[in-house]
Formats: C-alpha cells, sequence, structure tokens
C-alpha cells in the first residue's frame, strides 16, 4: 500500500484529488488530512485523521506521498518543506512560480533519494486522449496545425481582479494545456507568446495565445474569459483532412455535480460529444464519421504515482517537461504587471 496524506482539504483536495485516490483503495491508503485552520464545508472521510498540526504529518513514518493541494503561492516553500523532511511531495499546478524555483526542488529530491512531481492529471482528460487516437490512426496523414482551446465567459472574475504573475490566466490554465503538448509532442522548435491584460495594466491576465511550433506542425494554445461562445476542445489539420472535438473532458463536469467516479458512466461522453473526423483517403475517397472518445480517468495519475513509488518505476512527469512548462510560463508573463 501506498499510504498519502494531503496538505489542504479544501476544493482541490476534496473534488480534485479523493474521488481519484480512493478509488484505488487497494493501493493507496488515505491516513491523514491536514487544514490550518481544521474546518471544511466538505464530508469528513471514515477512518481518516483530520489534524491542524502539520508535524503529524512530518513525524508519522508510515506517510510515504503528501500531496499539497493549497493555494499557487504556498506550493513551492510547501514543496521544500516536505522534502526536508523527508517526505515524497506531489504538487498541485502550477508547479512553481520559477524556473529556479523548480529545479531547486528537483535537485533537492535527487540529493535526498526522494519524489517529487506536479499534479498532471489533465494528460488523462477524454478530449485529449481522443486527440493522441486520432493522430495515431494516420488518417489525417502529415499533422499541419492543432488548436488547443480553454474559454469562459467570465467578464466578472478579472473586472475584480488585480494582477499576481503565480495566479495569472496564464499559470492557473496553460498549466493544464502546455503540459498536454508537452506531454505529447515534446520540446518546440519555437513558441511565441501573446499575453494579454484586456482591461489593462494591474487587473489579471485574461487572454493568452501561444503558438508552439515543432517543424511544419504548429500547435496553438489558446484560452480568453471573454468568449461568450467557446471555440472547439481541439481543432486538428492534416495534410488529409480535419478532427473538430466541440466538448472538453466531462469529469469535472460530473464532479460539480457531485456525480462521482463510483458511478459507471462517470465523465463519458454521450454522443452528441463525439468528434467530427473528416479526411480523404489513399483512393481519394471523401469520408466525414464521428470518433467514440476515450474514456478520461484521472485515477490514472494516481497509478502512475503508485507504480513509481511502490514498483520503482519512471516518473511519468519528467523534471524537464515540468521545467519547460515553467520556463514557458514565466516568459510568457515577464512583460505583465
Amino acid at each position: 500500500m501506498l499510504t498519502i496524506a494531503y496538505i489542504g482539504n479544501g476544493k482541490s483536495t476534496n473534488r480534485y484529488h479523493l474521488p481519484f485516490s480512493t478509488q484505488l483503495s487497494d493501493k493507496i491508503r488515505i491516513k491523514t488530512i491536514y487544514s490550518r485552520s481544521g474546518k471544511s464545508e466538505w464530508t469528513p472521510i471514515e477512518g481518516v485523521q483530520y489534524t491542524t498540526n502539520i508535524d503529524d504529518i512530518y513525524n508519522d513514518p508510515e506517510i510515504q506521498l503528501v500531496v499539497v493541494t493549497t493555494p499557487s503561492s504556498s506550493h513551492y516553500p510547501l514543496a521544500k518543506e516536505g522534502l526536508l523532511r523527508g517526505k515524497n511531495m506531489l504538487v498541485e499546478k502550477p508547479f512553481t512560480e520559477t524556473v529556479e524555483q523548480a529545479q531547486e526542488l528537483f535537485t533537492l529530491a535527487k540529493e535526498k533519494n526522494l519524489f517529487v512531481q506536479s499534479y498532471q492529471n489533465r494528460r488523462y482528460d477524454s478530449d485529449f486522449l481522443t486527440v493522441q487516437k486520432v493522430i495515431e490512426s494516420n488518417k489525417l496523414g502529415d499533422l499541419l496545425e492543432l488548436e488547443m482551446h480553454f474559454d469562459y465567459f467570465r467578464p466578472e472574475v478579472p473586472e475584480n481582479s488585480k494582477y499576481s504573475r503565480i495566479d495569472s490566466f496564464l499559470y492557473g490554465h496553460a498549466c493544464h494545456t502546455l503540459d498536454q503538448v508537452i506531454s505529447y509532442f515534446g520540446e518546440p522548435d519555437e513558441v511565441y507568446s501573446d499575453v494579454r491584460q484586456l482591461l489593462g495594466k494591474g487587473h489579471m491576465n485574461d487572454y493568452f495565445d501561444l503558438d508552439l511550433y515543432y517543424g511544419k506542425l504548429k500547435v496553438s494554445v489558446k484560452s480568453s474569459y471573454f468568449r461568450l461562445t467557446p471555440r472547439p476542445s481541439f481543432i486538428l489539420y492534416g495534410k488529409k483532412g480535419s478532427f473538430v472535438k466541440e466538448t472538453k473532458d466531462r469529469q469535472e463536469e460530473h464532479l460539480k455535480q457531485f456525480y462521482m467516479p463510483t458511478k459507471p458512466d462517470f465523465g463519458v461522453d454521450l454522443p452528441q460529444h463525439y468528434g467530427t473526423l473528416t479526411y480523404m483517403d489513399d483512393n481519394n475517397h471523401y469520408h466525414q464519421e464521428k470518433v467514440i472518445s476515450e474514456v478520461g480517468d484521472y485515477s490514472r495519475f494516481y497509478e502512475d504515482v503508485y507504480q513509481t513509488l511502490i514498483n520503482k518505476q519512471e516518473k511519468v512527469v519528467k523534471d524537464n517537461q515540468t521545467l519547460l512548462q515553467i520556463k514557458l510560463l514565466e516568459e510568457g508573463t515577464k512583460h505583465l504587471s
């Protein structure tokens, strides 16, 4: 068994972690959850120790992994403290604010023979997995362009905001999509960033468009707070055709409705959510078909961590991938204030 503790007892722990880590009850034991106030609107889990004393985690030799789910600005100091106290650490994204901080954590973990990694669960988004399936079918031929969108219409959020780099829209959302790109395509040849504060200096950044080039392939990661009509989640173009996936992975949608992973259809796309693949085959015949979506499952990330810590398999999220991601986030926000 892998014995886990959480630092933080808010929405992140209870909505985006526990529903998935508890799915692996034959492999993972949740022992302790720490919060500074001891107060939470979430229902306690039977058999879990809730504490306001963080030393209950650090001084417990049974706890093998500590998961940090607190606000972004606390990720680096808490991860560093945990490593110094001899614990393996899994850290919510964004992992750190700077490359220097991230490298310090990786170096410290190596010196102490410990594990530290970012929680990149969206590698197991349904829409992203489906796009990979389409790419690997080779029906589109040589890839030319991939557009990825993560849109909202929430103008009240930037209107009532103040700028902070670690809490910026780029850090908070490109940490999902950039990791997907880097995990699948690797390090780009070139990157161009268009990161804006549409409401002016002093407000949060509320728009970004990052273009990553891989030879002739262009991958665009785009998001905005001002899209009343959201753009498709993914649009993929090849020499022979295109694939359009309008809707995003449904795990978050279901979690917000308290429809949990214990349900057999949790996160599963319905036919109206399937993407459309349009292409010309080798005989120049036209095809248009729906592509049944792959099933997203964030518990697969906890399975990965289990395999690394218990069975000594390689880390799925490589250190160099995280360092590259943080570098791109830093560079994209250097002109903002």
